[in-house]
């Protein structure tokens, strides 16, 4: 459970909800949305909302963003395929 929190909170880091909900948002609302607990959750989203605030999406991140949008899957997000598939991994 800790693991998954600590994925969460840093793909949410990394990917900094680049722009109002673009893709790179709504991926990190999904990656949020894979979090144990609602409490897990809220932070999430709260440090995903304050990295959106300092960062500035490219045309790459964005395309990257919509490419694992379609892949990403939180049942899978424990194995390294699934790690891979949300933009967790290189």
């Amino acid at each position: 459970m800790r693991r998954l929190a600590a994925t969460t909170v840093l793909s949410a880091a990394l990917l900094g909800l680049f722009g109002c909900k673009g893709p790179c948002r709504e991926l990190s609302e999904k990656l949020c949305d894979c979090a144990v607990s609602s409490v897990a959750r809220e932070q999430c989203v709260q440090i995903a909302a304050n990295s959106e605030a300092r960062t500035e999406p490219t045309a790459d991140d964005e395309a990257l963003c919509e490419q694992k949008l379609e892949t990403c899957d939180c049942r899978k997000i424990e194995t390294d395929e699934g790690k891979a598939a949300c933009g967790l991994s290189r």
